[in-house]
C-alpha cells in the first residue's frame, strides 16, 4: 500500500465551470452529472457551468454538484493508485466513503442531494450564521466562544478546527456577531461567511434528523482503507463505524487538524486533493506544524482536472 491519502473538499471549494471538461472527455463523469440532477431536480451543469455565483453557492444544488466533481475525478484515478487512508472535509467525507467503497456512488448521490435540500431548509428565518477566524490561536478562540455564549445566551461553538490558526464558528447569529467583536478586540480576523444556517451545530438537528433513514438504510460495507472520520479525526475501518460517524456529522464539529495529523501519525507522506481547488491542499502544512522534522514539508498534490490527473 502507498503512503498517498485522499482529501475530499466541501463547500466553498466550488467554482465556475468545475468538472465540465472531463464530463466532455468521459461518458462516465457525464453520467454521474445527469444522475445527480435527476437525483436532485436541479439543473445542476446549467448551474456550474453557465450559472453565476450566487446560483452556485447555493447548498442545495452545491453538494451533490460538487460531490460529482470530487468522484468523477477519483473514478479517473481508482485504478492507478492504492491510496493508504481518505478523508473529507465535511460533505467531502461522503466522497471519501465512496472512494474507499464504504457506499456505492449511487447512496451517496442520493445522501448529497438530499443533505444539501435539507441544509438550505433547515434555517427559514436565518437565525444562525457562521464566521471564519484567522489570526487566533485555538484556545483564544474558544475562550471567545465561552464568553459570547455566556454574554449572549445562545447557541456558540467551534464548527470547524481548519488549522491551527484558521477556525469556524458557528450558532446563533447574535452570539457569532458578539465574538467577532471580540476577537477584533483580541487583534484576529472574523470574515462572516454566506451560508444559509449554522452548519455543524446542534441548529442543524433537525436536518440531521430528517437525513438520518436515509443514512440507515444505505449500502454501508467495510471501507477498502480507512476513511478519517470528521467528528473525532479518527480512522473508521468497518461498516457501523462509518455509518454512525456520517449519522453524527452534520451537528458535530470538523476536527481537520486532528485528522491530518492522525494521517501523518499512521504513515501518510503524501495528501492528494482531488476536487475543483486547492482548498485542503493549503491547509496541510499548517496542520503538522512542529510534527515533521525541522526543514520538511509535505508533499501535497492538486488534481483539478484531466490533465492534472495525467500528471498524479
Amino acid at each position: 500500500m502507498s503512503s498517498t491519502a485522499l482529501l475530499f473538499p466541501g463547500q466553498g471549494s466550488q467554482e465556475f465551470g468545475m468538472g465540465r471538461s472531463l464530463a466532455e472527455q468521459s461518458h462516465d463523469a457525464m453520467a454521474l452529472w445527469k444522475r445527480a440532477e435527476s437525483l436532485s431536480g436541479l439543473p445542476l451543469r446549467e448551474i456550474y457551468w453557465e450559472g453565476d455565483e450566487a446560483a452556485m453557492a447555493n447548498t442545495k444544488a452545491l453538494q451533490p454538484a460538487l460531490t460529482v466533481v470530487n468522484l468523477a475525478l477519483w473514478m479517473q484515478l481508482a485504478s492507478r493508485i492504492q491510496p493508504c487512508a481518505a478523508a473529507g472535509h465535511s460533505l467531502g467525507e461522503f466522497s471519501a466513503f465512496a472512494a474507499a467503497g464504504a457506499l456505492p456512488i449511487d447512496d451517496v448521490l442520493r445522501i448529497t442531494a438530499l443533505r444539501g435540500a435539507l441544509m438550505a431548509e433547515a434555517d427559514p428565518h436565518g437565525a444562525g450564521a457562521m464566521a471564519a477566524i484567522v489570526k487566533l490561536d485555538e484556545s483564544t478562540v474558544e475562550d471567545i466562544v465561552r464568553q459570547s455564549h455566556e454574554a449572549t445566551g445562545q447557541t456558540l461553538l467551534i464548527a470547524n478546527y481548519n488549522t491551527p490558526a484558521q477556525l469556524v464558528i458557528s450558532g446563533e447569529k447574535t452570539a457569532v456577531e458578539h465574538a467577532a467583536a471580540l476577537t477584533k478586540e483580541a487583534k484576529g480576523r472574523a470574515i462572516m461567511l454566506k451560508v444559509s444556517g449554522a452548519f455543524h451545530s446542534p441548529l442543524m438537528a433537525e436536518a440531521a434528523k430528517e437525513l438520518s433513514p436515509l443514512l440507515l438504510k444505505a449500502h454501508w460495507s467495510k471501507p477498502r482503507f480507512p476513511v478519517y472520520c470528521n467528528i473525532h479525526g479518527k480512522p473508521v475501518a468497518d461498516a457501523h463505524s462509518a455509518q454512525q460517524a456520517a449519522v453524527q456529522q452534520m451537528t458535530s464539529s470538523v476536527r481537520w487538524v486532528d485528522t491530518v495529523r492522525a494521517m501523518a501519525k499512521a504513515g501518510a507522506a503524501c495528501w492528494l486533493e482531488l476536487g475543483p481547488k486547492q482548498v485542503l491542499g493549503k491547509m496541510v502544512q499548517p496542520c503538522l506544524a512542529g510534527l515533521l522534522p525541522e526543514g520538511t514539508s509535505p508533499t501535497v498534490l492538486c488534481a483539478r482536472n484531466e490533465a492534472e490527473l495525467a500528471a498524479v
